[in-house]
């Protein structure tokens, strides 16, 4: 089919796309790859990939999806265009640590006809962007590794602001190497204080000194020897993070600029590459095919992080954390050299079909070399299902039940775990248990497959609507239980936080709206009340194109009660502390989110919990303010807000180190409490889960274990256990 027939067909590729709500996960983002300046007298500019031939594609299957079935349906003009521009600047250098005035100047040149090359298929901003920045990395790789090679000034009293809002692109050449000359000051002052730290038999948050393990990687002796340490390692990783830039992917330069047009509609729309495919698929089934190993970029090389606990390496036993990958050969294939290879090429090249070889080359840390052949298997990836346990505090009326829920994880393939069906599982022993009542604990959830959430959400009611949804046109379809009875009929607490997002926010609303469930949270959930389709776009430009897929954003949440899920998210009925109440998170912070609105409420009859919720926060207000381990993590916020606020960091060395201890004695003497604390109930597991038998090379897997002991002090579900005990009370 011609691309240009895509407004005939699709809402039936829509509907025949998986439907995701799946935000992007929290915590610390990938570095953003940084931008493209031209190149400087007497550089060699480095050679890049031409366009690639499915750039025309791409781009047109990109427009189509964007005007014809995007929630919007904003045209893509000359306004949309500068736009994307702004975002495409802040794509290309986030840290402003790249380009100068002139360059965005230069560049600006194409603000406004964005469209017009989206349109022709001929991407101009992406490949000169793209130029820009290798040839600026080419000259700040020479001026990093120029000013590594000799002792640095630590006596100067400068600082270095972190904040890249609080900076305007560099002015010239010489303002651009200071920057960068105070940043890698800065980041060999880290080291050397890290360095002394581990020598004083201290870890950098510790409060006492513990005793310290022989090192790997011996700390010199003098604190000359420490910075000329420093300086060279740091060498060493510029030298390969500036290699793995040095070689984009043959996409890479057109998926910046088309994620700049996109973004331009909204924050959750997104092209991604075949290569972010592959991850994106596994994200939400929580199983991939391949060696059972968590990997990561380390200088020049790719370094094993972690073992999967059952996977393929961790029984057969051979590898370690910490061991370098140097080649790959897969069967009846030639060894590939993967030095300065970018990550995503490398676990491509690992993953592959259960029951298959592959064969790793690998340096220890002892520097001895050597090959291990593994056969692949189904890695399930434990952490991404839901968990159940039956939990007993002192004092309190009853046992309760408990469910973790990370992400709303399923598929369509046979056998699929899905997140609906592991927690109506949970629910029905829960209720065979007899268990007085139940905490779902989804914080930190950030959706996933709404299909689950509705599915969820109709195990704890008995019939009814759990959502409605309305697209571009105004047409609206709701969502409802039709299916009678209940896996679990008794009180329920829902626990949140500000990370708890779309999926989560469908179920917390419903449940908030029928009272069939008292929220308890932190603050108002994340907000983000869209639909997502993920559009293969070999439909659209035929198979065999390897274009990826698209992230589509086509319609809107709203609760039975009418009112949008998104930027305003739910709020809890009962509001606990936020520790992370100095971050500035949510749909509300987001550039061209999608606006707020109301319609109408469905026809739903509520369940009938009779609470009063003044009360329920009143009660649980007084013991929270009793209570000492929230004391000390509302001190702990409190470090966390002002240091948040400490956007300049002190160069001169006497400065700089007693501006860090400042923060590690502030941060040490809020934990040191929290970390002593006592178990706040016991934990009973519901399934018979145990901890793995040891492999033949000794390994165990007591991640189980550190959760049970971690979740046993956590202050906000011991509450919620409280908020279960008021239910009963009534």
């Amino acid at each position: 089919m011609g691309v240009m027939a895509f407004g005939l067909r699709l809402l039936a590729l829509l509907a025949l796309a998986a439907c995701s709500a799946k935000s992007p996960p929290r915590g610390e983002a990938p570095p953003p790859r940084p931008p493209e300046t031209p190149a400087q007298a007497g550089a060699v500019e480095p050679a890049l990939p031409p366009p690639d031939p499915r750039e025309v594609k791409l781009a047109a299957v990109t427009r189509e999806l964007l005007e014809e079935g995007h929630l919007l349906r904003r045209p893509m003009d000359d306004a949309l265009s500068q736009r994307a521009f702004a975002l495409y600047l802040e794509r290309l250098d986030p840290g402003k640590m790249f380009l100068l005035r002139e360059d965005a100047d230069r560049l600006a040149r194409h603000a406004t006809s964005i469209d017009d090359q989206v349109r022709s298929g001929r991407l101009e901003l992406a490949h000169e962007g793209a130029a820009t920045f290798a040839a600026r990395l080419a000259e700040l790789d020479t001026f990093v590794q120029a000013t590594l090679a000799a002792p640095l000034d630590h006596t100067d009293e400068e600082w270095l602001e972190l904040d890249a809002d609080e900076l305007a692109l560099a002015a010239d050449l010489d303002e651009l190497h200071d920057r960068w000359r105070r940043r890698l000051e800065l980041e060999v002052l880290e080291r050397v204080f890290s360095m002394e730290v581990r020598a004083a038999g201290k870890t950098p948050g510790a409060a006492e000194p513990t005793p310290a393990p022989p090192p790997k990687d011996p700390i010199p002796a003098t604190p000359e020897a420490r910075e000329a340490k420093a300086r060279a390692d740091l060498a060493q990783a510029y030298s390969g993070r500036f290699a793995r830039l040095r070689a984009p992917g043959k996409l890479d330069a057109a998926a910046d600029l088309l994620n700049a047009v996109a973004a331009a509609y909204d924050p959750h729309t997104s092209y991604l590459p075949p290569a972010d495919e592959a991850n994106f698929n596994i994200q939400m089934t929580g199983s991939l095919e391949g060696i059972g190993a968590v990997l990561r970029e380390k200088d020049h090389y790719i370094e094993i992080v972690e073992l999967v606990p059952g996977g393929a390496s961790w029984r057969d036993g051979r590898l370690d954390p910490g061991d370098l990958i140097l080649s790959v050969a897969n069967e009846r294939e030639a060894t590939v050299d993967v030095v300065d290879m970018p990550l995503d090429q490398v676990v491509k090249m690992i993953r592959g079909p259960k029951g298959t070889v592959v064969r790793l080359q690998i340096q220890k840390p002892t520097g001895v070399q050597q090959t291990v052949a593994i056969t692949r298997d189904v890695v399930v990836i434990e952490e991404a299902y839901a968990r159940g346990a039956v939990l007993q505090a002192p004092g309190a009326r009853a046992a309760y039940g408990y469910i973790f829920l990370p992400s709303f994880y399923g598929g369509r393939g046979p056998g699929q775990r899905t997140a609906a069906g592991d927690v109506g599982a949970l629910l029905a022993e829960m209720k065979t248990r007899k268990v007085e009542g139940v905490v779902i604990d989804m914080r930190g959830n950030g959706g996933g497959y709404l299909g689950d959430a509705v599915e969820l959400t109709g195990a704890l009611i008995d019939r009814g609507p759990v959502v409605q949804i309305e697209d571009a046109k105004g047409r609206r379809e709701v969502l409802s239980d039709d299916e009678a009875g209940t896996a679990y009929d008794g009180p329920v607490v829902l626990l949140v936080d500000r990370f708890s997002a779309s999926a989560t926010e469908i179920v917390a609303g419903a449940l908030q709206d029928y009272r069939r469930a008292v929220v308890v949270g932190t603050s108002a959930t994340h907000g983000k009340g869209t639909v997502q389709s993920v559009l293969d776009l070999d439909r659209f430009a035929g198979r065999g194109s390897d274009l990826g897929v698209f992230k589509l954003t086509i319609q809107q949440f709203f609760r039975v009660s009418g009112a949008s899920t998104q930027r305003e998210g739910v709020t809890p009925d009962v509001i606990l502390p936020d520790p992370f109440g100095h971050l500035e998170t949510g749909e509300r912070t987001l550039d061209h989110a999608v606006p707020w609105k109301q319609i109408d409420a469905a026809s739903y009859t509520p369940w009938g919990g009779r609470w009063d919720v003044a009360a329920l926060s009143a009660r649980s207000a007084t013991r929270v303010a009793k209570d000492k381990g929230f004391a000390q993590i509302a001190a702990l916020a409190r470090t966390f807000a002002a240091r948040s606020k400490e956007t300049r960091v002190p160069l001169a060395r006497g400065a700089y180190e007693a501006y860090r201890k400042a923060q590690r004695d502030a941060v040490a003497a809020s934990e040191r409490d929290i970390d002593k604390d006592p178990a706040r109930f016991t934990i009973k597991l519901l399934s018979d889960e145990a901890l793995a038998a040891p492999t033949p090379g000794g390994k165990t897997d007591d991640r189980l274990s550190r959760w049970k002991t971690s979740l046993a002090r956590d202050a906000w579900v011991a509450e919620s256990l409280r908020v279960l005990d008021d239910l009963r009370a009534k």
